[in-house]
């Protein structure tokens, strides 16, 4: 596909980064030369110095023979212009990137009125994306699926796990609820398991199980399950408002400390059952005279990744604080970080790139049986597809026992009429199904993909 991304600040860096990897056709539009040149070195896509509001500097990105336009500018205002602007007189797919607040309950009505295929949000999926992993203190991560129905949880092996040592077959004798290992993360190895694989100290896990079964299972094997009861948010970001939002509204006390006045202002009026303190989070004697001690989360969410990784590894150090989240907006040194004591790690443009791509995959097949979920796991190294089944996908009435599927590959969960099924060999695949698929096999676009040919 031909694709046109105005932006090139670091969300939209980081979709034309994975967008080309996927093998389309990209062109960058910014008024940021220097930017400009830099991404189109690094990424082997085209350029175009200009304001992408501006119908003539699209048509100089080719927008006449475009599939389609992503707006990622840094002003809303200006993403929605250059949507308008794009769809003048032709009928290609757009996607502004929105963040106020003020528009996220008017986004169907803006998406109708100005025909947006799909509106994205960096700052509220992370918010979404955070909210998940603070309900698991034991998690790092949680991926849903199916309309939240299912779920994929990471939670990494302590020495005095009592999994260790056990195999998947023992597993499924302990009686932990309807779940699923569906692929476990070992120094630098990725194994889909089978019966026959046991797990080690030091494994990352990833559990596939409906919300209910997930809390049995940690429950069974005596992880922490108690969601917290009141979280400190370090840094005023729009993030910080999306999240303090959603946990004020679950009951969780929420303090958080901002180094601008006028920001701090901002925040206590639209949040005023938040507890809001001006000041310098990295100064030791604050955090603690600002009861860091008495919260049992931390999440740190400015804008400079350094200082949010100190300050987790600091949080990550005092035995009260049971869960601790870290955003990094750099992809840099990805292998280090993840090596780094700083609990679970948010990249919302990693993020953002991911709906993006399951967008894309979806248009690529509108007939089959397309990708409608779509995230990776393990460093990027493995895919989980969600994909709706097809009337006439070569898949169907067969027992997934006699299925010729490729290597590497599992079909982990069925979503039938909404009811979730951890499939076992002798099950089939139906018409109108949703089957999640686990991979390290990457571009999969239909379910007729995973078969041998």
């Amino acid at each position: 596909m031909n694709i046109i991304v105005a932006g090139c600040g670091s969300v939209g860096y980081s979709i034309a980064k994975v967008l080309r990897e996927e093998g389309h056709d990209i062109t960058l539009i910014d008024q940021r030369k220097e930017a400009l040149e830099t991404a189109c070195t690094d990424l082997d896509v085209l350029g175009v110095v200009g304001h992408a509001g501006s119908y003539n500097i699209q048509q100089e990105a080719g927008i006449e023979n475009c599939d389609m336009f992503v707006a990622v500018t840094n002003v809303d205002e200006l993403n929605l212009l250059c949507c308008v602007m794009a769809k003048k007189g032709r009928n290609i797919n757009t996607i502004a990137r929105v963040r106020n607040p003020i528009y996220k309950k008017e986004e169907e009505h803006i998406k109708d009125a100005i025909g947006l295929s799909m509106i994205i949000n960096p700052e509220y999926t992370a918010s979404k994306e955070i909210l998940r992993i603070l309900r698991f203190p034991s998690a790092t991560k949680i991926d849903t699926f199916s309309r939240g129905k299912a779920e994929i949880v990471q939670y990494p092996i302590p020495k005095n796990s009592p999994l260790v040592g056990l195999s998947m077959m023992d597993l499924g004798k302990k009686r932990l609820g309807d779940y699923l290992i569906c692929a476990i993360e070992r120094k630098d190895d990725v194994i889909i398991p089978d019966g026959n694989v046991t797990i080690h100290s030091g494994d990352i896990i990833y559990v596939l199980a409906t919300p209910k079964y997930t809390s049995k299972f940690f429950y069974g094997i005596g992880a922490g399950i108690k969601p917290a009861k009141n979280v400190m948010l370090v840094g005023g970001s729009m993030i910080c408002h999306y999240l303090a939002k959603q946990l004020l509204e679950k009951g969780v006390g929420v303090s958080i400390i901002e180094s601008k006045y006028d920001r701090c202002m901002e925040l206590s009026t639209l949040l005023p059952k938040a507890n809001v303190i001006c000041g310098d989070a990295t100064e030791q004697n604050l955090l603690e005279e600002e009861g860091l001690l008495e919260h049992e989360a931390m999440v740190t969410l400015t804008g400079i990744d350094e200082e949010n990784i100190m300050l987790s590894m600091y949080a990550q150090n005092i035995p009260t604080i049971k869960k601790v989240v870290t955003k990094v907006k750099r992809s840099t040194f990805d292998s280090i970080i993840c090596e780094l004591p700083i609990g679970s790690i948010i990249n919302p443009k990693l993020l953002t790139s991911y709906s993006i791509i399951r967008y894309v995959r979806s248009l690529q097949n509108p007939l089959g049986s397309a990708v409608e979920t779509f995230s990776r796991i393990i460093d990027g190294k493995v895919e989980v597809l969600e994909f709706h089944v097809g009337e006439n996908c070569a898949v169907t009435n067969i027992p997934l026992i006699d299925l010729k599927t490729k290597d590497h590959l599992l079909i982990s969960c069925i979503n039938r009429k909404g009811k979730i099924i951890i499939p076992k060999g002798n099950d089939v695949l139906l018409p109108n199904d949703h089957v999640i698929v686990i991979t390290q096999i990457h571009g999969l676009k239909d379910l007729n993909d995973i078969l041998v040919r």
